[in-house]
């Protein structure tokens, strides 16, 4: 495994980083399992888990809890917030949501406190000062050890940091954005932004959901209990092989898998180490259901990409572009439906 400081935060993590999204009632139901895993990834070098409280409604907080009993120190921990879903006066960035939230968190996590804790999307319902100003009191308080955003465009992520600087705050540490061969939105702005303030970035999906694995090359290989069709099926939508968007996939995936063979790895690791090539990545996310997931992904931990593969995935998906459509970490608020509508009163 190797490791990295995230930003310049002084924090060294393991540039794969444990998401346990899939571990509780949302992927695998058996808790024990669920431990074993994160013990295997531990075991594996990864230093850095990251959870949210939304997880399961907070099951996977608890099975991490369960995983890191006697072994706190050995990790990073990271989770994320968002607004309470039993008090619909608080919104996320506020600072009686965000103080719910924290205690709630360290309750289910069993620890003293958090080193890395995110804000899940950006709250326009809330001034960014309070939530920063909130944050950094749980900072001096030892509740948390530092924090930062997810899914933030760049003009956001500028607001942040000049916040800080002019009010004497904290500031935020690390964005999370979406990140793969098919969602490469982030290298315009986002990710030189971040590298301009010194933050770390953990990139989540770096496998496009499933489509980078190499498991779905033809329409054909699309079953119901695939994570692809099976991430449809919790939006309650339902899935098109035929769809334009997907047979453009289908051909891609053909020059990637071809690209792949030529370097002799899976397209599994090809993707994953793609995720970690550009300079501004901190660690990349990786999510497994299963221990099989996990082997399969760990193995290619120390894959790196030549120029030359890098050169030829930037010939079939340009760099900045998205297969999947522009997405909500580079698009700017004002794009919003409801921000370029005079409703009618």
């Amino acid at each position: 495994m190797n490791y990295t400081t995230l930003g310049k935060s002084g924090i060294i993590v393991s540039q794969y980083c444990l998401g346990t999204m899939m571990l509780g009632a949302m992927g695998n139901k058996d808790e024990d399992d669920c431990v074993s895993i994160i013990h295997k990834a531990m075991a594996g070098g990864i230093n850095f888990i990251d959870s949210a409280s939304f997880y399961s409604n907070g099951q996977s907080e608890q099975i991490v809890a369960k995983a890191l009993k006697g072994r706190r120190a050995e990790v990073v921990l990271s989770t994320k917030f968002a607004g309470s879903s039993e008090n619909s006066k608080q919104h996320a960035g506020s600072r009686g949501n965000i103080i719910e939230q924290v205690e709630d968190s360290l309750r289910r996590l069993q620890t003293d406190y958090i080193d890395l804790y995110q804000i899940a999307r950006f709250d326009d319902h809330t001034d960014l000062e309070e939530t920063i100003s909130t944050l950094s009191d749980l900072v001096r308080q030892g509740k948390i050890r530092a924090f930062g955003s997810s899914m933030f465009s760049a003009d956001r992520i500028v607001e942040g940091q000049w916040l800080a600087q002019s009010r004497n705050l904290q500031r935020f540490r690390c964005e999370q954005s979406c990140y793969s061969i098919f969602s490469r939105e982030i290298e315009q702005h986002v990710l030189p932004t971040c590298q301009r303030y010194g933050m770390g970035m953990m990139v989540w999906s770096p496998l496009d959901g499933g489509w980078l694995t190499g498991r779905y090359l033809e329409k054909d290989d699309l079953n119901k209990s695939g994570r692809v069709t099976r991430s449809f099926a919790k939006q309650g939508l339902s899935f098109d092989p035929q769809a334009a968007i997907h047979q453009y996939k289908f051909e891609l995936l053909k020059g990637l898998n071809e690209l792949a063979q030529e370097a002799d790895i899976s397209l599994t690791h090809m993707a994953m180490a793609f995720s970690l090539e550009h300079p501004g990545v901190s660690s990349a996310i990786i999510g497994p259901r299963t221990m099989a997931q996990l082997d399969d992904v760990m193995a290619g931990a120390q894959v790196r990409l030549d120029k030359k593969t890098l050169d030829k995935i930037d010939e079939l998906v340009p760099p900045g572009s998205s297969i999947n459509g522009i997405n909500a970490t580079a698009r700017p608020n004002s794009l919003l439906a409801q921000n370029r509508r005079q409703l009618a009163q």
